[in-house]
């Protein structure tokens, strides 16, 4: 009784997402007669109605929403740890796509990626570049990167990487005609390099923090732009001030070429984060990452 319950279950999930007896049945590869007998009987077993039919549509009635909602995020773990063990072999094998920030993906991602990856031919890895709070489950994700302070609750999160501070940086050029700014609220006065970013709903304000006192700064400038890269070539072209993250410019700052203002106004941001949810079973390829992106500083 308790097989057939599941075959069952299974043909009413794809009834149900499908609306349609005649879809179900072909991704089912069986006859709607046949398909339609095993819904009759599940019902007549619960003593509910599961499904209302007319001759043009198929919807689940109250007692079947409520089983599509408790049945199928069970019946599809079910089914990812079925996958997961067939994946087993002496080398962690499939494809893994993750969902990151330019920044994240550069420091982090493809210093490990570059390491891991010749030792493990058959595991293949997908960077999907978002500024975007990607829903990395709708999206079929493996995992996404964000800070840590941006993690949903409801996700497992393994720090990957240590905090970092970000950076207002500009030319000795462009300092020769303008003053240095002494606190956040100069910048207003200043020629600054904009960033979008669709996560903070457009134009990102600069944030800083000094004593406990927090200060977000809308600046404003004749560029805008939405990466690290683009940013990086208007400042060192002395075409305003920019806000950088602190490893991307110390190079810059070592030779000469940038000058860094507002240090004491920067404040550590949580470091990087690897997410993903919290009923995923890991398959071999996924973990071998997981545990190569681990930090451990």
């Amino acid at each position: 009784m308790a097989r057939q319950n599941i075959n069952d279950l299974l043909a009413f999930l794809v009834v149900a997402r499908e609306r349609s007896f005649t879809r179900a049945a072909a991704q089912l590869d069986v006859s709607q007669s046949a398909l339609s007998h095993t819904i009759r009987a599940l019902e007549e077993r619960l003593g509910l109605r599961l499904l209302t039919r007319t001759t043009r549509s198929v919807a689940p009635t109250e007692a079947g929403e409520r089983l599509l909602r408790t049945v199928a995020p069970k019946l599809e773990e079910i089914d990812a740890e079925l996958s997961a063990l067939t994946e087993l072999r002496d080398k962690p094998a499939g494809t893994v796509r993750i969902t990151a920030a330019e920044h994240s993906a550069a420091t982090i991602l493809w210093p490990a990626l570059a390491t891991l990856l010749p030792r493990y031919p058959d595991i293949k890895v997908e960077v999907n570049i978002d500024y975007g709070f990607t829903d990395i489950v709708a999206e079929r994700f493996d995992a996404g990167v964000r800070l840590g302070e941006q993690v949903a609750k409801d996700m497992i999160a393994v720090r990957i990487g240590p905090d970092f501070r970000m950076a207002v940086v500009g030319t000795p050029a462009y300092f020769a005609v303008h003053p240095k700014p002494a606190k956040p609220q100069d910048l207003v006065a200043h020629n600054c390099i904009n960033i979008r970013l669709p996560t903070y709903g457009g134009i990102y304000a600069w944030e800083f923090e000094k004593r406990g006192r927090a200060l977000r700064v809308r600046v404003d400038g004749q560029l805008v732009f939405n990466n690290i890269t683009l940013r990086m070539n208007a400042v060192l072209a002395g075409l305003g001030l920019a806000y950088l993250p602190e490893d991307q410019v110390q190079a810059h700052l070592a030779d000469g070429r940038l000058i860094r203002v507002l240090a004491d106004w920067c404040a550590p941001f949580s470091g990087y984060h690897l997410y993903y949810p919290s009923r995923r079973q890991l398959t071999p390829a996924f973990a071998v990452l997981v545990a190569a992106l681990r930090y451990r500083g």
